[in-house]
């Protein structure tokens, strides 16, 4: 968990997706999310939490549904959206905070 705050305190936007192993949605947006990495380089820092083994995290960001995506800079939430999305609104949400 210390470690989870350190990473989500970064200057550098953190992209945290809530998954689990046996979600379908999940799955398709590992490739979506290693092309977002993929483009963004350095701009993004890309964290993958299983819902099933963070149980804790979870909780205490109130996921009730996988995937679900939050946006963290310096601690902050900038955005948060459960769902499958695209690579382009990836992309234009991380850009556009």
């Amino acid at each position: 968990m210390a470690k989870f705050k350190e990473i989500i305190s970064s200057d550098i936007p953190t992209l945290v997706d809530f998954y689990a192993t046996w979600c379908g949605p999940c799955q398709t947006m590992h490739p979506i999310l290693d092309q977002l990495k993929a483009k963004q380089k350095e701009k993004i820092r890309i964290l993958k939490i299983d819902v099933d083994k963070n149980s804790a995290i979870a909780d205490q960001f109130k996921i009730k549904g996988v995937p679900t995506f939050m946006l963290f800079k310096q601690g902050e939430v900038l955005w948060r959206k459960s769902g499958v999305m695209s690579l382009s609104d990836l992309i234009k949400r991380v850009e556009t905070n």
